[in-house]
């Protein structure tokens, strides 16, 4: 516990959280390895490939710090924490076939290289390892808390979906669908590592509102990111969202309160699912003021994320937590 918590606070880094519970994430790390193990080569080739392609494990790191704050000190949050990033990888993959993806956090996308079949396919194969690990922890809560995540993260991949070209979303859909889609699985991370940690109810409830507010703030910053960030800061093509149809908040709030021509640019452009009027349509959202409203609805839910940790006992843990709130904001400076 070398962690220098004023410098954590001061000047987030996230490899200081990390330090933070480094024993438990070097060991959910080697869980991680041995799981991926399969007697199908390409099943082991995919999913090695997606795992460990540098994501930032954010949702683990959530469940570890939440558990350890409340107290626990058995050896079930390694798996828990395990389960969670196989849930997110198996929607990455998913998501990558749903949006004809070509790149993710950098490099190519597993449905570029290896196709869309065996792309689902392993992502079944961490669904099913996911719910193999829930099982060995054997807790009827954190499976009822685990699996009400999975079908709203399901419920909110179709509703995008169906919502795919629709220029008349209105803000309140698309927080719907952020919520059920993104911040359901930081929301179950933190409420499961509180329930396993054994905190009190309040310290729960807390926690999952804690997640909650993270996850909205954590994809309005991603919304944010597409139009103001660059390919290398995103991890991804700028404009992917509204190549592939997606009204994200910048292009609702545009299409609402920009000019008559930045609102029939943006909608244009969404109709089309094209990238090719990416610099008009980037253009319209600078000058709408749509960045400068996502970045305050952000910084709101920001701020209601690190208020669920005003009432929670304070240490290191907890601190950590509010840490990676403020990571997670410093995306946008």
């Amino acid at each position: 516990m070398s962690t220098n918590l004023a410098q954590l606070l001061t000047v987030p880094s996230l490899d200081q959280v990390r330090a933070l519970t480094s024993d438990d994430f070097d060991l959910m790390n080697g869980l991680i390895e041995r799981e991926l193990r399969s007697d199908v080569p390409l099943v082991r080739e995919i999913a090695h490939y997606i795992v460990q392609s540098g994501g930032k494990r954010l949702r683990p790191l959530i469940v570890l710090l939440s558990a350890r704050m409340c107290g626990y000190h058995g050896s079930d949050h390694i798996k828990l924490a395990a389960l969670v990033e196989f849930l997110h990888t198996a929607t990455l993959l998913h998501d990558d076939v749903v949006d004809r993806s070509t790149r993710r956090r950098n490099r190519k996308s597993a449905n570029a290289i290896w196709g869309n079949s065996a792309s689902v396919l392993v992502g079944d194969f961490l669904y099913s390892r996911a719910f193999q690990l829930m099982i060995e922890i054997d807790s009827m809560k954190l499976m009822e808390i685990i699996s009400r995540a999975t079908n709203s993260i399901a419920e909110g991949e179709v509703l995008q979906l169906q919502n795919v070209g629709n220029t008349s979303l209105s803000e309140i859909e698309y927080m719907d669908i952020i919520q059920r889609k993104t911040a359901t699985l930081f929301q179950a991370a933190a409420h499961t590592g509180a329930v396993l940690g054994g905190g009190s109810a309040e310290e729960i409830k807390l926690l999952q509102d804690f997640g909650l507010h993270f996850g909205l703030a954590f994809q309005l910053i991603d919304d944010w990111l597409d139009y103001a960030g660059t390919s290398e800061s995103m991890g991804k093509n700028v404009g992917d969202d509204l190549a592939e149809g997606k009204a994200t908040l910048p292009l609702i709030y545009t299409m609402t309160h920009g000019t008559k021509n930045e609102a029939e640019t943006t909608r244009e452009a969404i109709n089309s699912q094209s990238p090719i009027r990416i610099k008009e349509v980037v253009s319209a959202v600078r000058n709408s003021g749509a960045l400068d409203y996502v970045r305050g609805r952000a910084q709101q839910q920001t701020d209601r994320c690190l208020n669920c940790l005003e009432s929670l006992a304070a240490n290191p843990y907890r601190q950590g937590l509010e840490a990676l709130a403020n990571i997670a904001l410093c995306r946008m400076s």
